[in-house]
């Protein structure tokens, strides 16, 4: 079969918010009644963020999902394009080329959607089959990636994967609650976009796909829809479960492959926290340096959702050899990829 092949990405990042002053301009009065809130903000990981909406210009905590859905639009539409224009570039291709358009999110809603908006203001064909992939969470990309490669192997044509995140629309009400604090100190805004080519000599193919779920943790990580906006369940218990199976889920991939740990070059593991970083490294016997690509986009740019490990891939774009890409995200679920030199 024509193998899918990763040939371009790229992204596109809203203002930049330093966290210290995020904290001490808004979240510090916003949860001055949560003693280890400080604490946490200071032990997340990140240094800036990105945001369509700063707290320190404009407060939504109390803003109407109506409302957040209407600014997502809003916002979510030139960020996109901008992503998926810089990754067509990066593959040399134009909008007229594209056989399906996926487009990841769990952060905003339209009907029309993002991927017939863009599709029309990019110029893709009106033949274009398209995708939605809703409210999946953290790991999206990753059956994203799946469907669009299962699509170009079958069609022969080429795709586009969009991640498009705006999570700071989806600040909530001040609440004596630590999950909320947490997520408020993690994340981050960003679109991130990767185009796959049938067949293509130079990128990285699409070689395996493996996903586990544990259903029996489900309500560790929640993200629910409330009439103010989207509101994130993160359980402490989070890096326990993943510490449970993410051995077996990198072992299943690179067997299919032939492959060992030490054969891979290239680890792109999504930043949900420190400490998913952490378990991942100690799980599977990784030095430090190897997590540093995952670490520098935390740091650099927080929890972008479904976006965040495309930012990872973009970053390992000089990295040789194979290449896993992994994500965590509601279920739990853990899902991970292995991408070969083309």
């Amino acid at each position: 079969m024509t193998a899918a092949v990763v040939t371009g990405v790229g992204s596109a990042l809203p203002a930049t918010l330093d966290q210290d002053a995020v904290w001490d301009g808004f979240f510090a009065r916003h949860y001055a009644d949560v003693r280890a809130a400080r604490r946490i903000f200071r032990g997340a990981g990140v240094r800036r963020r990105h945001a369509v909406a700063s707290p320190l210009d404009e407060d939504l905590s109390q803003w109407g999902t109506g409302a957040r859905m209407e600014r997502y639009v809003q916002e979510a539409l030139p960020l996109g394009k901008q992503a998926v224009a810089g990754a067509l570039d990066a593959a040399g291709l134009a909008p007229g080329d594209v056989g399906l358009f996926a487009v990841a999110t769990c952060t905003g809603y339209a009907t029309p959607g993002l991927d017939i908006r863009l599709a029309s203001d990019l110029g893709m064909p009106p033949g274009l089959q398209r995708l939605l992939v809703g409210h999946m969470g953290c790991y999206a990309a990753i059956p994203g990636l799946a469907a669009v490669s299962d699509f170009v192997t079958a069609r022969s044509r080429p795709a586009v994967l969009l991640c498009c995140e705006l999570t700071s629309l989806h600040v909530q009400p001040a609440q004596r609650d630590l999950e909320q604090v947490v997520a408020h100190a993690l994340f981050s805004d960003a679109a991130a976009a990767v185009v796959l080519e049938p067949g293509a000599g130079r990128g990285r193919r699409v070689a395996g796909m493996v996903a586990r779920t544990d259903a029996s943790t489900a309500d560790h990580m929640t993200w629910d829809v409330t009439d103010l906006g989207f509101r994130m369940g993160l359980s402490p218990r989070v890096p326990d479960v993943l510490s449970r199976h993410v051995g077996g889920v990198v072992e299943e991939l690179l067997g299919g492959a032939g492959l060992r740990t030490e054969d891979v070059t290239g680890w792109a593991v999504h930043p949900g926290g420190p400490r998913i970083l952490d378990v991942v490294r100690d799980e599977l016997g990784l030095a430090e340096e190897q997590m540093s690509a995952s670490r520098r986009v935390l740091a650099e740019h927080g929890n972008c959702s479904s976006a965040t490990v495309l930012l990872v891939l973009e970053e390992m774009a000089d990295v040789d050899g194979p290449v896993v890409v992994m994500a965590f995200g509601p279920g739990l679920t853990l899902y991970a990829a292995l991408l070969l030199p083309a």
